[in-house]
Order: structure tokens, then sequence, then C-alpha cells
């Protein structure tokens, strides 16, 4: 979860000036979309969306269209984090094959043109949700919208990596090891952030409690209502966004990170999880799971709650980051100090999925 709320819609607004430290050299910017941006004519205003403490993202406005630019931040990065690169292709890749994505327009990889790696993507325009209880949708057509965000996910389950060119976007089997793997040695490299008791425990547990089986298909690894484009007036998503912490692996565990919505109040990120899913006229979680099931031809989720104690663990882990990030200043969303704040309670919401699983 970088929390990138990556491209915007105009209807959502969300955009402002270019705040402070991250501003960049605009005229050549001009020049290189010039040479490398089919049709693109300036002059252009540059604008930055809210959020994006990962990635930090831009609308870059012409007299003709807009575009929208993520790239890389600046400073101390983690190694291999922050791949807007491999954003582009994943994202080339299903929309090459019908997915909902933004069209991506270029790449570049040449830190002297503004500081930093970047990609420049179509600007969808449509309607963003920044709360999974969907306040702005009439209560009887919540459950639609709700209906759209399975679909799509499962559909992206559905994809054969090999089929579209993506057989080598990630390594075949062993995601959970390897996540966990990752994601601890991530948390304990961040010494500027701090270590947690919780964390620690979380770190000794989880290897020994993966589920048996092992499956494999493209996740997003950071699906959620924010991060997608829904239609101005229709239950219908135009575009997955955030693209990130995409890479080969277990569905199951994306879905669960998605759902995470159940359990998580709204302060932290888009959930639910302070209120009672029938007031607002939307699915529970269990029914939730269970359309899952009916769209991917599942007839169950068995150790739900280990998935769900397991994308926890690795939410605490960027949340970790993004503290440290905020400690070192090179974290680029007004929000990191709330999101750094909020790492212990995703802990705890960690611990209490774990036990659980006793």
């Amino acid at each position: 979860m970088t929390s990138g709320r990556a491209a915007g819609s105009a209807a959502n607004g969300g955009v402002g000036v270019v705040r402070e430290g991250f501003r960049f050299d605009e005229a050549a910017l001009t020049r290189w979309m010039t040479e490398n941006i089919e049709g693109f004519e300036g002059p252009m205003e540059v604008l930055q969306f809210k959020g994006g403490q990962s990635n930090p993202t831009y609308r870059l406005v012409t007299p003709g269209r807009s575009y929208v630019l993520r790239r890389k931040p600046t400073g101390k990065l983690a190694p291999g984090a922050h791949a807007i690169d491999r954003e582009a292709r994943v994202m080339s890749a299903l929309g090459t094959h019908g997915y909902p994505v933004a069209r991506v327009y270029g790449v570049c990889r040449d830190d002297a043109v503004i500081g930093s790696w970047f990609y420049v993507m179509e600007m969808v325009e449509g309607r963003i949700f920044w709360d999974a209880a969907f306040p702005e949708v009439p209560a009887s057509d919540r459950r639609a919208y709700f209906s759209a965000m399975n679909r799509t996910l499962a559909d992206l389950h559905g994809f054969d990596p090999r089929a579209i060119g993506l057989e080598d976007y990630g390594r075949q089997g062993d995601y959970f090891q390897r996540q966990i793997s990752r994601w601890s040695k991530t948390y304990l490299a961040d010494t500027d952030a701090g270590r947690d008791p919780g964390m620690d425990r979380l770190i000794d547990w989880l290897p020994g409690a993966i589920p048996p089986g092992d499956e494999t298909s493209i996740v997003h690894g950071d699906f959620r209502c924010d991060n997608l484009i829904f239609d101005l007036e229709k239950p219908r998503v135009l575009a997955v966004l955030d693209w990130e912490l995409s890479t080969l692996g277990h569905p199951l565990a994306d879905f669960a990170y998605h759902a995470l919505m159940y359990r998580i109040p709204p302060d932290i990120v888009a959930g639910i999880g302070d209120v009672d899913p029938r007031v607002l006229k939307v699915p529970t979680e269990e029914d939730y799971i269970a359309e899952y099931c009916a769209n991917t031809g599942r007839s169950s989720i068995p150790n739900y709650d280990f998935y769900v104690a397991f994308n926890l663990f690795r939410l605490a882990a960027i949340f970790h980051g993004i503290k440290g990030r905020f400690i070192r200043g090179s974290a680029s969303s007004e929000h990191a100090a709330a999101r750094a704040q909020s790492f212990p309670r995703i802990v705890r919401l960690a611990l209490e999925a774990m036990e659980a699983c006793d």
C-alpha cells in the first residue's frame, strides 16, 4: 500500500499547486514530452495530486488534453522500491488485453530530465471514492459498486501471465515465504522508524502458519476503492491505478488485502471497519468473500484469517516505511505523519487476526 491514489479524476479534485520539495524543471519535461509523446503540444501547466506518499503524482494540463505523470521520489530509497517502470509495464500489458487501466504514453529512465525516472499516462476522467462507505452514492446503489470492485479484481486474477507477456513479472510459487521475508527485511532495515514488539511476534509466527497449496496470478498489491476510477454515472470501473506493488503472487493474498476494508477504520485507509456493513447497505464481509468465490469458481477460502494477518503485517511494514521516510523528510504526502502514527494500530489489528488463527 503505497497509498498512492495514483492518477486522479477531474471530477474528484484532489489536485493543486506543486508542493515545496516536489518541483522540477518544467521546461526540461516539456522538451521530453515534445520529443517522446505523440501529439503533445504545450504550453503545459503542472499540478500535483494529493496523496502519493510513495510516488509523487502530477497532472499535466495542456490546451488539448491532460496527462498524469508518476515519478520516483527523491532522496534515499529502499532497494527495489518505487519501480515506476514496472507500473508502466503491467498497465501496458493489461490494457492491451482489455483490462481497465490508463493508457501509458511513455517512460523516462533518465534522471537528468526531472531528477528521477517517471512515466506519463492518460488522464482518465471519472470518479474516485476516497471512502469505502461510498457516501456519495445512493444507499440502494452501493452494493453494485462493491460488486464492480469484486468483479474487477476477480478478472485480474483470471489472466494467464504467460498469455499477456508477463510470465517473468515475478517469481512463480512460494509467494508467502518470499513476501514475509521481504517485508521482514524491509521493516528490520529501517532503523530510523524503530522496532515494535508486535511486529517481531508476527515475523516469528507467519512463516510457520502458511496454508498448504499454492497458486500464482497477477496481483495488484494495493487494490482499494481509492485506487479505482469509476464511471461518472455508473457502477463501472474505468481504470485501476497505482500498480507499484503488483507482481506475480497468490490471488487470495491480493483479495484478502482488498477485503481489509471490512477490518480497518477509515481514518487509517479507506475502510468501513467501524460500522456495520448492513447499515451502509453494502455486502457483509462473508457475503463479499462468497461473491469473490463465485466470480473465481471457488467453493470457499479456507484459512482466511491467515491471509488477513499476513496482509495486515505487510500493511504495517509499509506504514513503518512511511514512518521512516517521514522521519528522514522524504515522504511526499501531506498525510505521511498520520500514516506514521497509525502504524501501531495496524500492528494490533494484525495480532488480533493472528490470534484468530490459533
